[in-house]
């Protein structure tokens, strides 16, 4: 094919925007937000492939990685609303704790649904004030699709999950909450999780 100043011009062209994209995909690979969701999922897919049947296993391979990258720090504050500010230092603490190893729990727990399934990172993140949205696809064994994305704060660690791009993980919890903290306060919310917690380790994996 002869090269005509036009054709030329086309090629430049064509090697300009493969150039320009070359970079963006570099950052994307290294960007902390993302990193913190591949963290997660790389972890969850070990759990997964390692046949762990009972739940204490999978908080085991979990469990460190998930303290690492969510900020349960700042999930507790919007989960239990506005009496947070009302809980003494210590209070918020035990809560903090408590809810951490409730939440971990709870994850864990629903990995059991999650077996033979896929974990795909869209590529991409969105800015929405000071955070980065992740966007993720589960898709189950029988090939059910649900957009699942993550709010990554400026510390790079997750602080939130969104089911179908609007529904707060973190936000729902409130509900079940706002019943023992409007009895009891944070002692009895923390008496609420620790309850949680107890009764999924304790029922029986199904067959």
């Amino acid at each position: 094919m002869r090269l005509t100043r036009r054709s030329l011009s086309s090629l430049a062209l064509l090697a300009a925007l493969v150039l320009a994209g070359a970079p963006q995909r570099a950052r994307a690979e290294d960007d902390p937000a993302v990193a913190a969701v591949t963290k997660l999922y790389g972890k969850v897919e070990e759990a997964l492939k390692s046949g762990s049947s009972d739940l204490k296993s999978r908080i085991d391979v979990i469990g460190p990685t998930f303290k690492d990258v969510f900020d349960t720090g700042a999930m507790v504050p919007v989960a239990v609303g506005p009496k947070w500010k009302t809980f003494k230092p210590e209070q918020q603490s035990a809560v903090t704790d408590t809810f951490t190893t409730y939440f971990t729990t709870l994850y864990a727990n629903r990995l059991s649904q999650a077996a033979g399934g896929k974990f795909d990172i869209k590529p991409g993140t969105d800015t929405r004030g000071g955070n980065k949205i992740v966007h993720t696809k589960i898709t189950t064994k029988d090939g059910d699709d649900t957009d699942v994305d993550y709010v990554v704060n400026a510390s790079n660690k997750i602080q939130d999950v969104l089911l179908n791009g609007n529904v707060s993980e973190v936000a729902s919890m409130r509900a079940g909450f706002n019943d023992p903290v409007k009895k009891g306060g944070a002692d009895a919310l923390v008496k609420y999780l620790n309850e949680r917690t107890e009764g999924m380790l304790a029922a029986k994996p199904k067959p």
